[in-house]
Parts: structure tokens; sequence; C-alpha cells
């Protein structure tokens, strides 16, 4: 199996774990620890970069925070928060499935076309980049408007 193949298998598997920790996450009380540490983990990857493999020139680093930055935006859109039940939860939206349903087609389709020109591990890091400059974006909004509707909460 090539590895372009592999590596949009375990995107897809991603992905579905995603949506599934998604629903589930809106059932429960939403909790800045929740909101701020999938970013953190997701940091670690960053060690990658310290294999010559991976490294990426700082164009590519450019283009690929750009393009994430560019794919945070739907999703900072479809991330709402609600007071209810004296807490405050994520609200569902089924937007959300479709977005990422369509972003990962697109990166799928993005990589295998990438890949016929930038190198695996080049290509690697720069999706690893991608992500990361989406999810940080996101989580910062994210953590923003869960705040303003914490603190409203707690002033009453």
């Amino acid at each position: 199996m090539n590895l372009v193949l592999a590596s949009s298998i375990g995107a897809i598997g991603m992905a579905i774990l995603v949506m599934f920790i998604r629903v589930k996450a809106a059932k429960k009380p939403a909790t800045a620890k929740k909101i701020i540490l999938p970013p953190i983990f997701m940091s670690t990857g960053a060690l990658m970069f310290l294999h010559p493999y991976f490294r990426v020139s700082p164009l590519e680093i450019m283009e690929a925070l750009v393009v994430g930055m560019l794919f945070s935006i739907l999703l900072v859109k479809t991330s709402k928060f609600e007071i209810r039940d004296n807490d405050v939860y994520l609200i569902r939206s089924k937007a959300f499935m479709y977005i990422l349903i369509g972003l990962l087609v697109l990166r799928i389709a993005m990589k295998s076309v990438l890949s016929t020109t930038i190198d695996y591990g080049e290509l690697s890091g720069m999706f690893w980049i991608l992500a990361f400059g989406m999810i940080v974006p996101w989580r910062i909004a994210m953590f923003l408007n869960f705040r303003k509707l914490h603190n409203q909460l707690h002033k009453q």
C-alpha cells in the first residue's frame, strides 16, 4: 500500500473519531481544559521536524499556515456555545460534520495531487502545519467565546 493511501485511510479514521467525540462532547458542559488541551497535545507532533526527512522550507510553512487558517474560519463559524442548565455547552451543528467531511475530501485530493511533486516527508510536515494552523485559531476563538459566556454566567 502506498504512503498517500495509508495516510488517507488514517485521516478518514481520525475524522470519524473527531465526529464521534464532537457529538459526545455536546452532551456534556464545555470546559476551558477541553478546549485548550487538543492543540497542546497536537503540538508534540512538531517533534517530527527534528528529523530532516520532514523539514519544510519557510515558504512551505507559510503556505500551509495560511491554508490552515483559512480552513479554520469554517470551523470557527460552526462552533457556538450556549448557556443551558447553568453551564456552558457547545451547540451541535450539522454543518460541522459536512464541513469536516468536505475538508477531509479536500485534504485527500490535495495530498494526492501534491504527492506527485513534493517529497512525502515534506508533504507530511506541510499537512501537520496546515492542521495545526487550523486547530489553533479555531480553539482560540472557541476559548474566547466560551470564556465570554462563562463570565456572563458567573456574574449573575
